[in-house]
């Protein structure tokens, strides 16, 4: 799919069929778990492939999601991945999730992740191999 060329993160992941709900199209709530798998695998790009974080992690501030087009099973979810600005202490990023037989967009989640300590138990600044890792990776 050419639209996934924009992203240097891309995962595959498929459909079940328990991923439904009533309705028979993939429940709203799993659009958002296939965001986190994303987030995850874009975290694991920016920490040098660890998803290890010491005392320094990460952690979802705000998200939301557009629904485009209703996903159902059997399909495969193609989510890209990029974050779209750094700030001192958080990224922003967005998850944009394709269908891959359906060959278009089914929904757009973004995200705010900030930086946070774990030892002091608040925000943190984000460390700068991080943000190194990030304007490598997306070019920002």
């Amino acid at each position: 799919m050419n639209a996934l060329a924009n992203f240097n993160i891309r995962i595959e992941i498929p459909v079940l069929w328990g991923d439904m709900d009533a309705a028979r199209h993939v429940n709203n709530t799993v659009y958002l778990k296939w965001a986190e798998t994303g987030r995850l695998a874009y975290f694991h790009a920016i920490n040098d492939g660890k998803t290890e974080f010491n005392n320094i992690s990460i952690i979802l501030a705000w998200q939301d999601c557009k629904y485009i087009f209703p996903m159902t099973f059997p399909d495969t979810a193609l989510l890209g991945i990029k974050a779209v600005e750094i700030k001192e202490d958080r990224i922003f990023l967005e998850t944009h999730i394709f269908s891959q037989n359906h060959q278009r967009l089914a929904a757009i989640s973004k995200q705010s992740l900030m930086a946070y300590d774990y030892k002091a138990l608040q925000k943190a600044a984000m460390p700068q191999k991080w943000i190194e890792n990030i304007r490598k990776l997306d070019m920002l």
